[in-house]
């Protein structure tokens, strides 16, 4: 396979005459992720890394399973808007808009409900139900990113100050780690 040495997004462009149908596929979106850790979610993303045929198109999506309390936790896309679709179960979600108002907006969505998240607001999606949640997320970039929040707040390295993170999260130094570093793992 012959790469061009041009760039775009700091992915190489492939020289059309040698693309293939492989180059435009990706299998695996039918099987479940693994939700036995921490969060209780998984996600299994589908982006330019996965598809080299989606570099330039502004599109990938993803799988999130959630096991019965599993989250997405609160997190950013700096790249994209999200639009997110229910398979299976029901999901609490929401989002957070910019300084000053911080104002939320959530709703608890069942099988076949969408909702947008809009491009850099911290958003989160956490299973309310019993049973496991499936949903697909489509977002307006070939690579989103993502920026989870407390993992990079309270992970950090090296870690950012207790004096700065109580008084940011307003809360007495001796509580500003409530939960051990090993929950961000």
């Amino acid at each position: 396979v012959r790469v061009c040495a041009v760039f775009v997004n700091g992915f190489a462009c492939k020289d059309p005459k040698t693309a293939v149908a492989e180059d435009f596929f990706f299998s695996g979106l039918h099987m479940a992720g693994n939700t036995s850790n921490k969060q209780g979610s998984a996600v299994t993303a589908v982006n330019v890394a996965q598809i080299a045929g989606l570099n330039t198109l502004g599109i990938s999506l993803v799988r999130v399973d959630y096991a019965p309390n599993g989250q997405n936790p609160p997190h950013i896309h700096p790249r994209a808007t999200e639009i997110l679709t229910v398979l299976e179960g029901s999901l609490y979600v929401g989002f957070v808009t910019s300084n000053p108002e911080n104002k939320l907006f959530a709703k608890i969505l069942n099988k076949g409900d969408v909702f947008v998240f809009p491009q850099g607001l911290i958003h989160f999606q956490f299973n309310l139900g019993t049973n496991k949640a499936v949903a697909i997320a489509a977002l307006s970039s070939k690579n989103p990113g993502v920026i989870t929040v407390a993992n990079a707040v309270l992970g950090s390295k090296p870690s950012i100050s207790d004096d700065i993170l109580a008084k940011a999260f307003q809360v007495d130094k001796e509580h500003s780690r409530q939960y051990p570093s090993s929950i961000l793992d």
